[in-house]
């Protein structure tokens, strides 16, 4: 199954049985934009999701700024929203596919494997004819049974035990900008991990969708012989699109540091790269 479906392959099948649409729209500028969004207009059936309260785990001092929630937590919302092993879940918001990825790499984690992101989001889904409506539908709970794949994740202490390893490349998906610690708008220090890369996640987007599997083969295609791929983004949120292209262009297996740069930087002694990798680095 691909990471994506295009509007119109969704509109096909809207009225199909087992079918689950997930709204997650969120702002970190106001958290409440999302729902309100979604109060306003959302699609056919969709049922709300936030990313703060129902696919973020409690903030500590280290895991993040949207830490994952406990799998049996995690599991709760999801059946909540009326999704267990046989539903098609399509997740949908209106950045590009940047938070839908969270709900994405969220069920793959817990062993669900039926879901994919709209590709255009909202606007996708106007553009193509498509209508939004403000009626919250009634979804009957179900159960959802968690089969956790804990490889699909790493930790810091992963990360340092791996730092000299030649076959891990650690991605990094934030703007360059923030890459290089240029400017920082979130987290208390800026930055990047030593020895990532950079493969922003918007530069899986051309005019907000998804570009071909051809072009994010030839984007993301010198990962293809890494031992291990690691992705990290801010708050681990945006490293899911990179993670969704790496699948869509034939490279599996990649990880999540789903804490990312704010876990990162939440202890005093992280080692922290500013400006480009030097040469050969």
């Amino acid at each position: 199954m691909t990471p994506w479906i295009s509007p119109e392959a969704l509109q096909a099948r809207l009225a199909s049985p087992g079918l689950r649409v997930v709204d997650v729209r969120f702002s970190l500028a106001d958290r409440e934009a999302g729902r309100r969004a979604y109060l306003a207009g959302h699609l056919p059936g969709a049922v709300f999701l936030d990313l703060e309260t129902d696919l973020s785990g409690p903030l500590a001092a280290h895991g993040g700024r949207h830490p994952l929630p406990d799998p049996e937590r995690a599991a709760a919302v999801f059946g909540a929203a009326g999704i267990d092993a046989d539903t098609q879940v399509v997740a949908y918001d209106d950045a590009g596919g940047m938070v839908a990825g969270r709900v994405w790499w969220m069920l793959r984690w817990l062993g669900h494997e039926r879901v994919q992101v709209l590709d255009g989001g909202v606007d996708g889904w106007l553009a193509a004819g498509g209508a939004l409506v403000a009626e919250v539908p009634d979804i009957p709970p179900a159960a959802f049974v968690p089969r956790v794949r804990d490889g699909m994740a790493v930790d810091r202490d992963w990360l340092l035990a791996h730092a000299a390893d030649p076959g891990v490349v650690v991605v990094d998906a934030r703007a360059p900008e923030r890459y290089r610690g240029e400017v920082e708008p979130i987290d208390p220090r800026g930055g990047h991990i030593p020895g990532a890369i950079n493969l922003p996640y918007a530069g899986n987007l051309d005019a907000g969708r998804f570009r071909s599997p051809e072009a994010l083969k030839a984007r993301f295609g010198a990962l293809a012989d890494a031992g291990t791929v690691v992705v990290y983004c801010g708050s681990g949120v945006s490293a899911a699109h990179d993670l969704m292209a790496l699948e869509a262009c034939g490279i599996h297996g990649a990880r999540l540091y789903p804490g990312s740069w704010s876990d990162w930087v939440s202890y005093d002694d992280a080692a922290i790269v500013l400006g480009d990798e030097p040469a050969g680095g």
